[in-house]
């Protein structure tokens, strides 16, 4: 892929590890930020090699929300639209599970991304916030969505209203992450999980995303015609052939992703 300015990309077993990458401004969210992040996502869903994401942040920050040092700008709708939602669209439609690797605090958009993910683990030092009423701003980037679908109304709206940091081991409590660990292997050990489920079944992982993703907004019956279809869809492959003949092999499975 082309040279992106400050994002970093690298693959290795089948994981793809994004690095936020403007570790001098705890990697705030500008245009170029903006605009590359979007680009290594999508990179990593057009990557073969890729199974599984890891996205984390450089230095002692995963992503304070805007960079406040450029200023509120006119086009701030303009930009949720246009700039912000290419990043959380891609980590939605991803084919592949994203794990955010907390490594330190997310706030303001950058806990949209965090929330966004698939998974997340946090270091133990880290903690979220929606800071938005202590600067007369509204919750963006899809927070008072995915705030109430993960906490319920009336947490999701203390948390964004009150404006208090909440820890890691709150956040885990709290069903927002998924794992606390310390700080220096914050990454590595979301690295170590995204290495164990691409030996998964890639189908099965795209699938269960998919119907997951639905389940949280759609009706009963939607998400069960929409299992059905993807269950036939897995059956008919060469990977759950080779799953089950692997299970009677008494063997590890080699998953093509066909």
């Amino acid at each position: 892929m082309s040279e992106l300015e400050t994002v970093s990309y690298s693959v290795e077993g089948g994981v793809a590890t994004v690095t936020m990458n403007r570790p001098d401004a705890m990697n705030a969210f500008n245009q170029q930020l903006r605009s590359d992040l979007a680009a290594g996502l999508q990179q990593a869903d057009r990557d073969d090699e890729v199974r599984v994401v890891v996205l984390t942040g450089a230095g002692r920050a995963f992503n304070p929300g805007a960079d406040l040092k450029e200023g509120i700008s006119n086009s701030v709708e303009r930009q949720l639209i246009y700039e912000y939602r290419p990043i959380l669209d891609a980590i939605s439609n991803l084919q592949k599970p994203v794990i955010a690797a907390v490594n330190g605090f997310a706030a303001g958009v950058g806990l949209s991304v965090a929330l966004a993910c698939d998974l997340a683990v946090m270091a133990d030092n880290a903690f979220l916030l929606s800071p938005f009423t202590t600067i007369s701003l509204v919750p963006d980037g899809g927070a008072t969505w995915l705030l109430v679908r993960q906490l319920g109304y009336k947490r999701a709206y203390e948390m964004s209203v009150e404006g208090q940091r909440l820890s890691a081991e709150d956040a885990l409590a709290a069903g927002l992450i998924n794992r606390v660990t310390p700080p220096e292997e914050v990454v590595s050990n979301a690295q170590a999980w995204a290495a164990e489920l691409a030996k998964k079944a890639p189908l099965s992982l795209t699938a269960t995303k998919r119907a997951m993703r639905l389940a949280m907004h759609a009706s009963y019956d939607d998400v069960y015609r929409l299992e059905a279809l993807l269950q036939g869809h897995c059956a008919a492959s060469e990977d759950a052939a080779e799953g089950v003949q692997a299970f009677l092999d008494k063997r590890a499975a080699n998953f093509k992703g066909k």
